[in-house]
């Protein structure tokens, strides 16, 4: 694809739906906040976005089983009744059959009335295009609607970003009504979104890409840790997107800024960053991340400052 190809796939104007990936906060004693994180998830319904819950931002494979319940039950308390929000169905390092995993994880998030999206498990990495789109679909098969997952191995190592066989036979399974992509390639995600309008149009790519946030351009929706930070300033972006306002560079180029800094190496470090941002506004109680997540240097909080300075956030 050369650069005039690239351009002339660009949609001006077009409504994007942008799904944040909600951060789990911790209080200064390393107890989970509870009345923050629903706090949180109140504040990112209120700016127009959708929540995503026990997703990687929200710490979902260092979670146990009863925590991942209490996150659901959390999430239901804190929104309004018939409130959409998505839900990590995840089952790495679990024991039994593959689909009786999943299809029990998926049943506990639609009681609790989610969409489910499906967490790769590294038990399927060996499997051939065949098996892994027959074992989908055996997953997905009677829900009204799931949200498929490709997650690049720099984020964890249970992801893998899927051959293109295996994509064309995923976006044609009915219950599978969309895909959050992070392999953190724009030229990926732009065939990704080439297969899609050829194979199933109303099929949803939701860029998990936080190095490349402007792929909404292109026609991807989103769904991003990094819109954790700041969701009313994505909300806001997207506004002007929609409206052809071309104040909608400077601040794209803002959460860009915002993005770049926060997701650089060790990536999983960048929850660390959110809850230094998000101490930093007064939105959490502390800037802790999960014990067991990598985390950033003392300094970490002038970066946050700047950005969010540059934000117009403090």
């Amino acid at each position: 694809m050369n650069i005039e190809q690239m351009l002339g796939q660009v949609q001006p104007r077009r409504k994007t739906t942008g799904i944040a990936a909600a951060l789990l906060p911790f209080e200064e004693n390393g107890t989970i906040a509870v009345d923050a994180f629903k706090n949180h998830l109140r504040r990112t319904h209120s700016a127009g976005l959708m929540n995503a819950v026990n997703m990687d931002t929200g710490y979902v494979n260092y979670l146990s089983a009863q925590e991942q319940q209490q996150v659901l039950q959390w999430t239901r308390e804190a929104l309004p009744r018939n409130t959409k929000f998505v839900a990590g169905a995840y089952i790495e390092g679990l024991e039994g059959d593959v689909v009786s995993l999943y299809r029990r994880k998926i049943d506990q998030i639609v009681e609790h009335g989610g969409t489910p999206i499906i967490f790769q498990t590294a038990r399927l990495h060996d499997q051939t295009s065949r098996e892994k789109i027959r074992c989908y679909a055996e997953i997905c098969r009677g829900f009204d609607e799931v949200l498929g997952f490709e997650l690049a191995p720099v984020f964890a190592p249970n992801g893998e970003i899927f051959g293109d066989e295996t994509m064309r036979g995923l976006m044609q399974i009915p219950e599978l009504v969309g895909l959050k992509h992070s392999s953190l390639d724009r030229m990926k995600e732009l065939e990704r979104l080439a297969l899609r309008d050829k194979v199933r149009p109303e099929f949803r790519i939701y860029t998990g890409n936080d190095l490349a946030i402007d792929m909404i351009e292109y026609g991807s929706d989103y769904l991003l840790g990094l819109a954790t930070f700041a969701p009313e300033k994505f909300a806001e972006r997207d506004a002007l997107w929609e409206a052809g306002d071309a104040r909608y560079y400077a601040l794209s180029d803002a959460l860009q800024h915002l993005g770049n800094v926060a997701f650089r190496p060790p990536v999983p470090a960048y929850k660390h960053s959110a809850a230094v941002f998000l101490k930093l506004l007064g939105r959490i109680p502390s800037d802790k991340p999960h014990p067991q997540n990598p985390t950033r240097p003392a300094w970490e909080t002038e970066l946050m400052c700047e950005c969010a300075q540059r934000l117009q956030l403090v």
